[in-house]
């Protein structure tokens, strides 16, 4: 099986040898995707929805780096560190899928990468 992969230059890609997507034949794996600006830094500290929506748009790069789009994702796992923004994160979700919802995961956890990060989320897409 051949497998085609995509990098999006995040520093930790090198440092802990990972890549942001994965095509193993018609699946894709995009990895945990944090709302990470341009910068480096923490896209819209503070915003659940702005960082949701710049989660998605990263991958949005890499499924088209690999030869997919949002129409493909079947799955979602959505890593949020606090669930009073329950509600702005689903609803940055279900703009995006509301034509065609995948399964979704969403899970709290104690923290991610940076402290003002609210949500991570890794995405499963079969074209």
């Amino acid at each position: 099986m051949e497998f085609q992969r995509t990098f999006s230059g995040a520093p930790w890609e090198s440092k802990l040898g990972y890549c942001r997507g994965v095509r193993a034949g018609n699946m894709i794996f995009i990895t945990g995707t944090a709302p990470v600006a341009d910068d480096g830094s923490t896209f819209a500290p503070g915003d659940a929805y702005a960082q949701t929506k710049r989660c998605f748009s990263i991958i949005e790069k890499a499924l088209k780096d690999l030869g997919a789009g949002l129409p493909d994702v079947v799955r979602t796992r959505m890593f949020i560190t606090d669930f009073d923004c329950f509600d702005q994160i689903a609803k940055a979700h279900s703009e995006l899928f509301s034509e065609q919802p995948p399964c979704a995961t969403m899970v709290e956890v104690a923290a991610l990468v940076h402290s003002d990060m609210l949500i991570e989320i890794e995405v499963e897409a079969v074209c």
